[in-house]
């Protein structure tokens, strides 16, 4: 199935609308705001994602627990997420029921009530989830890297927030949230699945003509007042961190490298961190996991922030390997540096991209999904739809020159987490 065929449709109100039909026996409604725990203060911090859990509890034309039910009854099913950079709400439903469903769906996220009550025992509930992410390891290694990769940007606090902020939140500060951010020309709502275009961009359209917006709102931190990229290491900065729960010891190495701002610098990495770890045949996985047997497991990832990227190696291993480890760990990037990647191991990602593309793109959910995310995080999502191609594009002396920019040996973050002696 082509992936080319979306329709873009701008509303006056500044919401714009994806829109694609495809011969799935689904439709699914994916509305996607620039609204997540990077638009906060610390005063605030994890507001976007309580917010998103207040959505489900109804409005003046929805009572608590209502949207459920009649998703359930049609058979459809519906979810959200909160992450730094956005929220996403959805619904897929069979096509028959998207008329009925959507405006529901838009209702929730516009009008939410936001009453004291439900706000107080929600909070109990983020509470609870804010003490079961504490109690995860790997949640709390996650969290300390990002708070070492991001010394000033907002993507140092936890999407969640903190007990502390959360337990002081009040129902007018979210409702000052909520009319401050969620507004229309922050929104992108895509639809996708089997129904003509002009039937899914009519239905949206009309289940928003009812919004009016929140005037002489107060206004939080947007995108534009984001304090710039995080400079990039240029000494090796070293953290270790004992945690009491930890059955084998991790190794952490990370670089800060270009975000979507600078969306083409980072295809070459993304070639890079496959090259490096995807698959039992790459370049860190076969050394040092299959032949040297010094780690038990290791990857590397190229990820990608709105404002700022991260390239990480991450390995688990016996904690007497670790020095050996990031040598040879450094080894491999060096000879990145100073020996091309051959055509062989290129073509290779090459068509584990493509395939993941066109194989992880064939259900509405997913297509819609990938439409949102480009549109919101770019603003256009034809770097989503042109992905595969970007990759394509690629050649050795950009693969080279990237990891000779981007990923120094000599400067770069490093943090071991290790169980007590």
């Amino acid at each position: 199935m082509s992936l080319n065929s979306p329709t873009v449709h701008k509303l006056t109100n500044g919401l714009t609308i994806i829109a694609e039909s495809i011969p799935v026996e689904a439709v699914n409604l994916s509305i996607w705001l620039n609204v997540g725990s990077r638009v906060e203060s610390d005063s605030i911090n994890g507001m976007a994602h309580f917010l998103e859990h207040m959505i489900f509890k109804g409005t003046p034309r929805l009572g608590l627990g209502e949207f459920e039910k009649r998703v359930e009854t049609r058979g459809a099913i519906t979810n959200a997420a909160t992450s730094q950079d956005y929220t996403n709400y959805y619904i897929t439903t069979a096509p028959q029921y998207f008329a009925e469903l959507c405006p529901l769906q838009i209702d929730l996220v516009l009008n939410p009530t936001i009453n004291p009550q439900d706000f107080d025992q929600e909070r109990l509930v983020i509470l609870e989830e804010i003490a079961r992410s504490a109690d995860n390891v790997q949640r709390r290694i996650s969290q300390q890297s990002i708070e070492m990769a991001c010394e000033t940007l907002p993507y140092r606090r936890p999407v969640l927030g903190n007990s502390q902020v959360i337990a002081g939140l009040t129902n007018q500060q979210m409702r000052y949230f909520h009319a401050s951010n969620y507004r229309p020309a922050a929104m992108t709502a895509v639809a996708v699945g089997n129904l003509p275009v002009r039937d899914l961009i009519d239905i949206v359209t009309e289940s928003f003509n009812t919004y009016s917006s929140h005037e002489g709102a107060t206004q939080f931190a947007t995108a534009d007042s984001l304090p710039p990229q995080e400079a990039p290491f240029v000494k090796v900065v070293r953290q270790d961190v004992v945690d009491p729960e930890l059955q084998q010891t991790r190794l952490i190495m990370m670089w800060r490298v270009p975000g979507m701002t600078e969306l083409a610098a980072t295809y070459p990495l993304d070639i890079v961190a496959a090259v490096l770890s995807q698959g039992r045949t790459s370049r860190l996985v076969r050394d040092l996991r299959e032949e040297r047997q010094l780690v038990t497991g290791i990857g590397a990832s190229n990820s990608t922030y709105a404002w700022q990227g991260i390239f990480g190696v991450t390995a688990q291993l016996p904690t007497a390997n670790l020095k050996e480890v990031e040598k040879r760990i450094l080894d491999h990037i060096e000879l990145l540096q100073q020996q091309k990647i051959s055509l062989e191991e290129i073509d290779r990602v090459r068509r584990q991209v493509a395939s993941r593309h066109i194989f992880g793109n064939e259900t509405p959910s997913a297509r819609a999904s990938m439409y949102g995310y480009y549109q919101a995080m770019c603003g256009d999502l034809s770097a989503g739809i042109d992905y595969p191609a970007k990759i394509q594009s690629i050649d050795a002396d950009m693969l080279q020159a990237a990891v000779r920019q981007y990923l120094p040996i000599n400067a770069y973050g490093v943090m071991t987490v290790r169980s007590p002696d």
